[in-house]
């Protein structure tokens, strides 16, 4: 650590004493301080013992390898105060820490208070205090220790000196998110762990060669309602007994070198019965990653992603043609397993507390009327006809007697058994729904999207385009 020494204290004179007084009984020392930063290595352990019965900097401590301090490890750090005299003792001494963070400032907590809360403590000749303070970084950027010493003087004044230490600190990993909805009820997030190298560069030069870190667990912490499973976690753990290669073993160590990355996949999924009547919809909170990192001797830190919400799941309706949204040129979205359902929903249910101007261009308002498919095929037989069953709900205000239809020109190796609409009445407002089963018979074989749906409001005339509904996979008999 760097230190900013201020000007020299002056020892204060003896004061002038009554004829007849003891002059030990006011002359004081003035007191040394002594700052060492310490780490605790959970692997270091005790090679001979130690010399002494009560020491503060025992066999758990040590100093150490190099100034480098990162963001999500426990700075900790070693105060001393001498009596360097031999004749006198330090009167009312008080030690106060703190921590400037380039954000805050944070008071140290340290034994040494119960002194100070008693206006200070006595030191013999010979003989000093210690004490020490550790805190939790949070932040990258410079910190101080701010150490502020106060004694009293010959003449039965106060006085005080502080030091500052300069140290900076990185941030050795960077952590990204990306989430992707798995239907209405779970989310897919992940997670990339980057080692920094240029952040970490001050660090690899001052110790011998730049230091790996261990990602020793990686954990969600999920919101109310929410619940989180690592996905593969354990997957080459399955089969006991099974002998792991040298190269398996290296690869699952989380082991992480500069410029390295690691990733991970966590299923966020609906849990509370709310959460699950609800659905996750866009920007509902999820939670955040946190992992756990060691350097080579067992320091620990630990780091964590930002609030990670759920993405929008609708694609791009504004501005749009009617036929450019039931066609979904320009775009792979299906509804099927997507959310939009969801968002229209909570669009929807929000509306009333939106301004008036932003409630025209609402997805509620774009997609009054929502068109899902109820568990549609992921594969077809060429030439076979299969039902699939689709919920229409009406989240308006007002009830609206509707009809489906399926324009066939935007189909594409798809055709419609019977008739390409149907009606079904009035549908009741804010969440009233029907259920409509169409039958579909595969034309040409492969990977195809049932799209060009449209909903009628036969009482207004309004058309309400739908995006595509699902994809499927038509193959054909083997037998033919």
């Amino acid at each position: 650590m760097n230190r900013t020494t201020p000007p020299p204290s002056r020892r204060s004179t003896p004061a002038a004493t009554a004829s007849g007084s003891d002059p030990s009984s006011t002359e004081s020392a003035v007191p040394t301080l002594r700052v060492m930063r310490l780490q605790s290595p959970e692997l270091h352990q005790p090679s001979a013992g130690s010399l002494e019965d009560r020491c503060l900097l025992n066999t758990a401590l040590c100093l150490p390898d190099s100034l480098a301090v990162y963001v999500g490890e426990t700075f900790t750090a070693y105060l001393g105060v001498l009596n360097v005299s031999t004749t006198f003792p330090i009167r009312r001494l008080t030690v106060q820490a703190q921590l400037q963070t380039p954000s805050t400032r944070w008071q140290l907590p340290s034994q040494l208070d119960n002194g100070n809360a008693a206006g200070g403590v006595e030191i013999s000749p010979g003989l000093g205090v210690d004490s020490i303070v550790s805190h939790a970084i949070e932040e990258a950027g410079q910190h101080i220790l701010r150490v502020e010493v106060g004694y009293q003087t010959t003449d039965g004044g106060d006085k005080a000196f502080r030091k500052f230490y300069r140290f900076q600190v990185s941030d050795p990993l960077t952590v990204k998110e990306r989430t992707v909805r798995a239907g209405d009820l779970a989310c897919y997030v992940s997670v990339s762990v980057e080692y920094n190298q240029e952040d970490n560069a001050a660090a690899a030069a001052t110790a011998t060669t730049a230091e790996a870190l261990v990602i020793s667990s990686a954990d969600f912490t999920p919101a109310d309602g929410f619940t989180a499973e690592l996905v593969g976690e354990g997957a080459a753990n399955k089969v006991e007994g099974e002998r792991k290669s040298a190269v398996e073993l290296f690869d699952g160590c989380g082991r992480l070198h500069a410029g390295a990355c690691f990733r991970y996949l966590f299923l966020i999924q609906c849990s509370s019965e709310e959460s699950k009547l609800r659905g996750i919809s866009a920007g509902d909170l999820l939670g955040k990653a946190v992992f756990t990192w060691r350097k080579a001797m067992g320091e620990t830190g630990r780091v964590s992603s930002g609030q990670i919400h759920c993405p929008r799941a609708h694609p791009k309706l504004l501005g749009n043609s009617m036929n450019e949204v039931m066609a979904g040129r320009g775009s792979n979205f299906v509804v099927h397993r997507s959310g939009l359902s969801v968002d229209v929903a909570s669009a929807a249910a929000n509306r009333a507390s939106r301004p008036p101007l932003m409630d025209r261009q609402s997805l509620a308002q774009m997609l009054p009327v929502t068109v899902e498919p109820i568990d549609p095929p992921s594969r077809m037989q060429l030439f076979v006809p299969k039902e699939v069953s689709f919920l229409v709900v009406n989240h308006s205000g007002q009830p609206m007697t509707l009809q489906l239809q399926l324009h066939l020109s935007q189909m594409t190796g798809l055709a419609v058994c019977g008739p390409s609409f149907k009606s079904f009445g009035e549908v009741s407002p804010n969440g009233g729904s029907k259920v409509v089963a169409i039958r579909f018979l595969a034309l040409a074989a492969g990977l195809l999207r049932v799209q060009g749906c449209c909903i009628v409001d036969l009482a207004s005339g309004r058309e309400i385009a739908q995006p595509p509904l699902f994809h499927v996979f038509v193959e054909k008999d083997s037998s033919q």
